[in-house]
């Protein structure tokens, strides 16, 4: 039987390619990491928010594996609804998934809501050692947000971002409304807005694409999204490559003028990872930080009036 080594108190799994990312957040906030399985960061410490995590199991539990039957077994015992994340012993992992009721994780249709069934992850770390937790904060099959993708209308995939951005916020754009978007050529995200039947004014030095200027209830102003003043919307959106700093000092703004109802931006690092910035932004009274499963080396900004 495998040794099951320190106990692990909670596993964070990191985006592809970001694992050391990862890793530094941890490291900040004094999180230890014994060891990694994958993408996986097994701490012995409780569970602790991590922007830059997928996912986190919080309640991970060693569990010896005698028999395909009887990990099976341990798992259906504790619920039904399971995740694998399959890193070694594929063949041994597929046949105690196949003893597990299937879960299905179907590409959503957009606006639809996330999944709301309850969903435990495991892995094996050895043949004859696994390791599952009954609960962890992603609804997500290892926190991958898919969609039904729209392969004509969008000028550019960016509009992913937000789909996924407003999916885990449980909240969009309602026809009525009325949203900025900062930076915004040449318009993934403003064909989302518009498409969704809200009001959307574009701002951005370089024109949208044409098929998306024409959409109902969109318009372009030429300019710079840093020197427009706050104006009264219901949702003011930013994909623009800034400075996470110059992003900040833009957000700040428009909250003290009580502007905006609702804020998604996207905090675009080059380099280095601004890890205070990051933590600014995640201070902010009524603001939420994370990765999204389509982010690449950058973070989400959401934000609510209160």
């Amino acid at each position: 039987m495998s040794e099951a080594g320190p106990p692990v108190a909670a596993a964070y799994l990191a985006p592809e390619g970001l694992e050391t990312v990862l890793a530094e957040e941890l490291a900040l906030a004094g999180v230890a990491v014994a060891g990694w399985h994958g993408r996986l960061a097994l701490s012995p410490d409780p569970p602790h928010p991590a922007a830059w995590a997928l996912d986190i199991w919080t309640a991970p539990r060693a569990i010896p594996v005698v028999s395909v039957k009887a990990a099976a077994d341990a798992l259906r015992a504790m619920q039904r609804n399971w995740q694998a994340y399959g890193v070694l012993h594929h063949r041994r992992m597929a046949l105690i998934a196949d003893r597990l009721p299937p879960v299905k994780a179907r590409p959503l249709r957009f606006p639809e809501p996330a999944p709301t069934a309850h969903l435990g992850a495991w892995t094996l770390l050895a043949p004859d050692l696994m390791l599952a937790s009954p609960t962890k904060t992603s609804p997500f099959v290892n926190g991958e947000c898919r969609f039904e993708e729209d392969h004509i209308g969008p000028p550019s995939r960016a509009y992913l971002k937000l789909w996924e951005a407003c999916t885990r916020l449980g909240a969009w754009p309602l026809p009525g409304q009325t949203c900025l978007d900062l930076g915004a050529a040449p318009g993934g995200w403003t064909w989302a807005i518009a498409a969704l039947g809200a009001s959307v004014a574009a701002i951005d030095k370089a024109p949208l694409a044409p098929t998306v200027a024409a959409m109902p209830g969109v318009t372009w102003r030429e300019g710079s999204a840093f020197a427009l003043p706050p104006e009264p919307v219901d949702w003011l959106f930013s994909d623009i490559i800034a400075y996470p700093d110059r992003l900040l000092t833009l957000v700040r703004a428009w909250i003290a003028a009580e502007a905006p109802g609702r804020i998604v931006c996207t905090l675009k690092f080059q380099g280095a990872t601004d890890h205070a910035a990051a933590a600014a932004f995640a201070a902010i009274p009524g603001g939420q930080v994370m990765h999204l499963f389509h982010n690449k080396h950058e973070l989400t900004f959401a934000w609510a009036r209160p």
